[in-house]
């Protein structure tokens, strides 16, 4: 498109002295970071019974200290290429059942659990995590994991996380994600209809769980990226997360940046 000859640049100034590409450009600044909503809108503005995090990646950051126990059982078991890497979010069993023979799939279980029991080190607790698990009151979270109980127990003293009285361990259910069955069961501890929960994860096959037991998304980045989790709702980090408490349920909104 072309300018007309007497009309003004983007960079002019008007009759009172005002630039209005400085401001435009002032402006644009400060629009906050972009964050991905599904085109429904289905978070943000919706009264939501219940809250259902993920563990793992979404709540503590244990990545360092599970890749190292799942590197070391598969030196150990002399896998070499056949292990690319730990698939976050998909219970330990299917993964070892994947890469060794089935008599080896129990006592492998047992050995990486045992590795992961040993390794505690560099868990914390990732931003707002804590602090969006502690607005919500007891009869409205819960913590659903593919790890093992004790596994998820260590993991959160480690970090200095407080538990909430609703956990959901990968022996909890006959089926792991990315079956529904983890998040059906920690909805009905609850005493909740699952469609009207909300499902915090940071991988795939999280997401994939929560959407097959009828429960709104919020995926977090970190484990993956923006690109590869299909929510209704991303974020950079949980500390973009605010929750309002109403009489009948819980309001997410959205800060502008981290705290």
């Amino acid at each position: 498109m072309t300018t007309p000859e007497n009309s003004p640049g983007p960079n002019a100034e008007t009759p009172t002295g005002v630039d209005i590409g400085a401001v435009l450009e002032s402006v644009l600044q400060a629009v906050p970071e972009v964050v991905h909503e599904g085109d429904d809108h289905a978070v943000l503005g919706r009264v939501f019974q219940g809250v259902l995090f993920d563990m793992d990646g979404t709540l503590v950051d244990s990545t360092m200290a599970v890749n190292r126990s799942w590197r070391r059982w598969a030196d150990e078991m002399n896998l070499g290429l056949r292990f690319a890497g730990v698939q976050h979010g998909r219970p330990g069993r299917e993964m070892i059942a994947d890469l060794v023979a089935p008599d080896q799939v129990e006592s492998s279980f047992a050995r990486v659990n045992e590795l992961e029991l040993a390794d505690t080190s560099d868990i914390t607790i990732l931003p707002g995590a804590a602090e969006l698990m502690n607005s919500l009151p007891e009869e409205r979270r819960a913590i659903v994991t593919s790890c093992p109980s004790a596994l998820c127990r260590i993991r959160l003293a480690s970090a200095g996380f407080d538990a909430p009285a609703t956990v959901v361990t990968v022996e909890d259910t006959a089926k792991g994600k990315p079956a529904p069955d983890p998040f059906l069961e920690a909805a009905d501890r609850l005493g909740l209809d699952a469609r009207q929960c909300v499902v915090i994860e940071d991988a795939p096959a999280g997401l994939a769980a929560g959407r097959a037991a009828g429960c709104a998304t919020i995926g977090v980045v970190g484990t993956h990226s923006a690109a590869e989790l299909d929510a209704d709702l991303v974020v950079p980090s949980l500390d973009r997360l605010r929750i309002e408490l109403h009489d009948h349920g819980v309001v997410f909104s959205i800060t502008a940046e981290a705290s």
